[in-house]
């Protein structure tokens, strides 16, 4: 069928600390309710479109043995194993890659591995109608969210006749593409009625997306002739740059698919609580409670405890985030901007044994 599936997997999940770690980020926890992981989930999900022979993980060699223990299943020659982290665009770059020595029209969906889908059925139809327009065409293209809110940590895609546009539920023309904007410009974009969330779902020709590499960032495609016998080489040399920068917001070749399958890249603790429709009468979410939580007088917040032998008392508390695992304990008010700032105070030497 010349169609396959490639799974991102090595991304840090530095905004779930202290859930997401180094040795164990998001896309490894269990998610909410499924209690499955995030990657177990996506393999789930591509399996309803892809027999296993054709799904691809690419993640960190560091990340093997975890792989292996999540996917028993999937084959060693189907793990694609980076040496270093270098960005999106460099490990879509190597899924390419691999898979034309294995298929010369291989079409290929991108999906990173830490992504909530709600309604399965729509995302398979989805994907099968963008992987029969790719496999027809040399364009590349993105899956298109519409907006519910001015969401800054989301990319934005303007398509050509705006959202109006996305009732033909075919791929749209994109004009303008944009990552991560400020706050006053996605109030813009929303206000504008042109612009669709991009999922980071894409779905194009392997030979396309190299292609189009070679014209928008040709300093990563020239690294990997002869990749089979030094990827070392190649990793090391290559910038560490998302497919958004490198590509995306660079090409006249990019189209949108409209889609509308319950989407949330729950890429922080904001979008998870967001998200999430298992919340209580007062607004309060737990994550992963494995003993005894006590919440009362409290509102609007998070409370997470990985021990199941100890009962987490919470009170009095409003938007607040409490995650309780071995050896952290984070109380902090549920502002992104705060715990990132928290995050990044906490890279210095003394704290690397907590990261």
């Amino acid at each position: 069928m010349h169609k396959y599936c490639v799974i991102l997997a090595g991304g840090g999940g530095a905004h779930f600390w202290p859930l997401s770690r180094e040795d164990k980020p998001k896309q490894f926890q269990p998610s909410v309710p499924e209690g499955a992981s995030f990657l177990q989930l996506t393999y789930k999900r591509a399996l309803s479109l892809f027999p296993k022979d054709s799904i691809y993980v690419v993640s960190l060699e560091r990340f093997e043995d975890i792989l292996k223990e999540q996917l028993p299943d999937i084959p060693q020659e189907q793990l694609l194993l980076e040496p270093y982290g270098r960005g999106t665009a460099t490990s879509i770059a190597y899924a390419a890659y691999a898979l034309l020595e294995k298929d010369p029209d291989a079409v290929m969906l991108v999906t990173p591995s830490d992504h909530i889908i709600e309604d399965s059925d729509n995302f398979t139809a989805t994907i099968a109608r963008a992987a029969d327009f790719a496999s027809e065409t040399n364009s590349l293209i993105t899956i298109g969210i519409v907006p519910t809110n001015p969401n800054t940590g989301f990319g934005y895609v303007q398509v050509e006749g705006g959202i109006r546009a996305c009732s033909r539920k075919e791929p749209l023309k994109a004009k303008t593409f944009t990552e991560k904007p400020s706050a006053e410009l996605a109030q813009v974009f929303i206000d504008s009625g042109e612009f669709l969330w991009n999922s980071g779902i894409f779905v194009w020709k392997a030979s396309a997306i190299l292609e189009e590499m070679r014209l928008c960032c040709p300093e990563i495609p020239k690294l990997w002739k002869d990749w089979q016998n030094n990827l070392e080489r190649v990793y090391s040399d290559s910038p560490n740059i998302s497919i958004d920068y490198a590509v995306l917001e660079k090409s006249s070749n990019l189209k949108v698919l409209p889609a509308d399958f319950g989407w949330n890249d729950v890429g922080s603790f904001s979008s998870y609580y967001e998200y999430s429709h298992f919340k209580d009468a007062d607004g309060n979410m737990t994550i992963g409670v494995r003993g005894k939580a006590f919440v009362k007088d409290t509102k609007d917040s998070i409370v997470c405890s990985i021990n199941p032998k100890k009962l987490v008392v919470v009170r009095g508390l409003e938007n607040y985030l409490v995650i309780d695992t071995d050896n952290v304990l984070l109380i902090s008010p549920r502002d992104e901007k705060i715990l990132q700032d928290t995050v990044r105070e906490l890279k210095s030497p003394e704290f690397e044994e907590f990261r």
